[in-house]
C-alpha cells in the first residue's frame, strides 16, 4: 500500500538506538526511551500560504531529522510502525 500525506504533514520513520550501552549492558525493551530521530519517507505538497498558493516544505525523503518525544501519530501501514506529524513538530535536519 502507498501512502501519501495531506498538506504539511510528513511520515517518519523512527531509527532504533542501540540496545546496550557503552560499558556492554543490555538495556530491556521496558527501560527504553521511544528515540527521538528517524527517516523520512513521504512528505505531503505543502501548506497553503495566506494567498492561497501552496508552500513547499523544507524537508525531504530521505532526510534524517530530530523531532520532540511526543510528536506525531502512531500508525501502521503494512505492519511497519511509522509516526504521521506537521512539519511543525520537526527540530531540524542531521547533515
Amino acid at each position: 500500500m502507498k501512502f501519501r500525506p495531506l498538506h504539511d504533514r510528513v511520515v517518519v520513520r523512527r531509527i532504533e538506538e542501540a540496545t546496550t550501552t557503552a560499558g556492554g549492558i543490555i538495556i530491556p525493551d521496558n527501560a527504553q526511551e521511544k528515540p527521538s530521530q528517524g527517516t523520512i519517507i513521504s512528505v505531503g505538497p505543502g501548506a497553503r500560504g495566506e494567498d492561497g498558493a501552496i508552500v513547499a516544505l523544507d524537508v525531504k525523503a530521505g532526510d534524517t531529522v530530530l523531532f520532540g518525544k511526543w510528536s506525531g501519530n502512531e500508525v501502521k501501514i503494512d505492519g511497519e510502525d511509522l509516526l504521521i506529524m506537521k512539519e511543525s513538530d520537526i527540530m531540524g535536519v542531521l547533515e
